[in-house]
């Protein structure tokens, strides 16, 4: 059975190399939302977009961080992991930055968005550093990159699963 995931990433820089992910078989995630859609909800104000993240995060086992050239920088991507991981959830990023877009083109590799974001842990804040797992898919074409990813992912996700039990 494919595992409940939620899908976390920079939404007008990569909604579409997200989409070929997000369209794999494999996985059972959360239902993809329309440009049109995320504006209304970012429209609606902070607490509208984080009561949306928490209600499609729910019943979810992993959250997967589809890593681009700016993910890391952004506000709700960073709270998606925040509240993942201090909800005991794996916590799995994917490099896609070698997955070609609707244009065409590829991107630049973006940073570890997990590296310096504080968590919760006890009652005390931590560095997640490198503890969740981070893969960057292998081969040198989209197409490459694409089949990595699809033959890996749900390998990946367990991973993550375990990886983030060993923190409890």
């Amino acid at each position: 059975m494919a595992r409940r995931v939620f899908f976390s990433f920079h939404f007008n820089n990569d909604h579409s190399r997200t989409q070929l992910v997000r369209n794999m078989n494999s996985l059972e995630g959360n239902s993809p939302v329309t440009p049109n859609r995320w504006e209304e909800i970012k429209n609606t104000g902070e607490a509208a977009i984080k009561k949306w993240i928490n209600d499609n995060m729910a019943g979810k086992s992993c959250v997967v961080v589809l890593v681009g050239s700016e993910t890391a920088s952004r506000q709700w991507v960073r709270y998606e992991i925040r509240k993942a991981w201090e909800e005991g959830k794996g916590v799995l990023g994917i490099h896609i930055h070698g997955l070609k877009d609707l244009n065409g083109n590829t991107s630049t590799k973006g940073t570890s968005p997990f590296t310096d974001l504080k968590v919760s842990e006890d009652g005390r804040l931590v560095t997640l550093g490198s503890a969740p797992t981070l893969k960057n898919p292998a081969g040198s074409t989209s197409k490459d990159i694409y089949a990595s990813i699809q033959n890996n992912i749900e390998s990946w996700i367990e991973e993550a699963i375990q990886n983030r039990a060993k923190y409890k």
